[in-house]
């Protein structure tokens, strides 16, 4: 039988999730930093504009 391929030294394994961790820890206090909508962004009230603009209909005259 073929033997199992050697794996990669615990010192570069440790050295990849290193990089990984602190990639995410970046990328996670860029969005802690931005600003949480919290208040923004809800439902549009006023979706077809003011109700005294209604439009009149009128019938045909002749």
């Amino acid at each position: 039988m073929t033997e199992p391929a050697p794996s990669p030294a615990d010192g570069e394994e440790d050295d990849t999730k290193r990089k990984f961790r602190e990639a995410l820890e970046r990328k996670q206090a860029q969005a802690r930093s931005g600003s949480a909508h919290e208040n923004a962004g809800g439902k549009n009230l006023h979706a077809h504009g003011p109700a005294a603009n209604k439009r009149t209909f009128r019938r045909k005259s002749g």
